[in-house]
């Protein structure tokens, strides 16, 4: 294209003149391309010229005043670059307007191509070097930048199962460092939480073997012990069963909390009805014990949590007051709304925990007095602990009014009207 410009700008540099008298340039007889004049509209004579390039002149008027070759030549185009059929064959053509002339100058598609052609090796051989030597420098960029990256993978690949230990991130090139970082979090995390599941099973482990070889031994008691103390023995295995059998349990209740996938979305509780429930449900157990179990104060409010959850935080808590506390003594469970807080509050007045002993009673199978009652696990406080923090509650441990202890959990609640407190005497027993 720009050999084509040239040419048509070369043309109208040194100029043409008809020897008709039609046309003539100042200073130029004739035009050095030209073989013979046009006259009239006689057709152009010229030497032909055909494969390599057309050119020729057109007056402002659009009369052919010259052409390279025998014929019109392809038909006139408006100035610029332009892609024409002519004599059954793809032109591009190039016109340039003069003051007095118009240059027109066109190629055949065919020997633009082959132009290519004979020119494309000594275009593509440098390219084509090029290329190799980018990608080897490429390559070998890459595999310097990702090499801490090969390092640490094949650090990790070769650590056996237990080995958790951080990775090295001193000299870890900048852009890697926050993986490093994040991995040794990654690391730590699943260290400690294998750490956990460790230090359960060999509480559960130690806390089961107690009441297991108890069974056993009552169960051969019982086998031995002549008609008469037959039934005591059977009285006692019937004991050493449940007390294996509520550990077992708050263990099941333990690993489904701790259990990743578990991931239930919170919905509205009525905190409420919920606690009426659980008192209802223990009002046997509480008979047998000669303990007053009661619902004093019931506000009407609805927490966002688990339901599951706060039936096993209930039940807990009022399991947990009932083995506690003596015979004859009293359980008292309130919930309470107050800007914009649920409050469960469980009251007894039993024996309560020193204030230097309530956060070592939340840990797990921490049992302050069991020779006191040989029935409990260690482990309610600490699941009622992680259901309050699971859904966003306050667990505190204060000494209750009575002189026992009162176990408060806060929640966050919706507003709710609050219903009139049932009558103690109404309350289930």
């Amino acid at each position: 294209d720009y050999a084509m410009e040239q040419i048509a700008h070369s043309v109208v540099r040194h100029g043409v003149r008809p020897q008709g008298g039609v046309h003539e340039r100042q200073g130029v007889d004739t035009h050095p391309l030209a073989a013979a004049p046009v006259q009239g509209d006689a057709a152009p004579r010229a030497t032909n010229d055909l494969g390599l390039f057309i050119s020729q002149i057109w007056s402002p008027q659009g009369e052919l005043l010259y052409s390279s070759v025998d014929g019109t030549g392809p038909p006139l185009q408006a100035p610029g670059f332009h892609d024409v059929e002519w004599s059954g064959e793809a032109w591009r053509v190039f016109t340039l307007n003069d003051d007095e002339d118009i240059v027109q100058v066109a190629k055949t598609a065919s020997e633009r191509a082959s132009s290519f052609a004979g020119m494309a090796p000594w275009l593509l051989a440098p390219v084509a070097l090029l290329v190799l030597l980018l990608g080897a420098v490429i390559r070998l960029a890459v595999n310097r930048a990702l090499q801490p990256l090969d390092t640490l993978g094949q650090d990790i690949q070769r650590r056996g199962d237990n080995d958790l230990h951080a990775v090295p991130i001193r000299g870890m090139p900048q852009e890697l460092m926050p993986l490093g970082q994040s991995l040794n979090q990654l690391l730590e995390r699943v260290a400690g939480l294998l750490a956990r599941q460790r230090q359960v099973l060999a509480d559960a482990a130690h806390e089961l073997n107690t009441p297991l070889a108890a069974v056993k031994l009552q169960a051969q008691l019982a086998r031995r012990s002549s008609d008469s103390d037959r039934v005591a023995a059977l009285d006692e295995l019937d004991e050493g069963i449940d007390r294996s059998t509520h550990l077992v349990a708050q263990l099941l209740q333990m690993a489904r909390l701790e259990s990743d996938e578990r991931k239930d979305l919170p919905v509205p509780v009525r905190l409420d009805q919920l606690a009426a429930n659980t008192v209802a449900a223990f009002s046997a157990q509480a008979d047998a014990r000669d303990i007053d179990l009661g619902l004093v104060t019931c506000a009407a409010a609805t927490v966002h949590a688990d339901p599951a959850d706060l039936r096993v935080l209930l039940d807990n808590l009022v399991d947990n007051a009932l083995r506690h506390t003596p015979a004859g003594s009293q359980v008292d469970v309130r919930v309470e709304e107050s800007d914009g807080q649920a409050i469960l509050i469980v009251d007894d007045n039993g024996p309560g925990i020193a204030e230097a002993d309530r956060e070592r009673a939340l840990q797990r199978f921490v049992r302050l007095n069991p020779t006191a009652d040989a029935s409990g696990s260690g482990l309610g406080l600490a699941i009622v602990k992680h259901i309050a923090q699971k859904n966003e509650g306050l667990l505190t441990l204060v000494s209750s009014p009575s002189g026992g202890l009162r176990v408060r959990v806060v929640f966050n609640a919706r507003q709710a009207a609050v219903s009139k407190p049932p009558d103690r005497a109404a309350a289930p027993a």
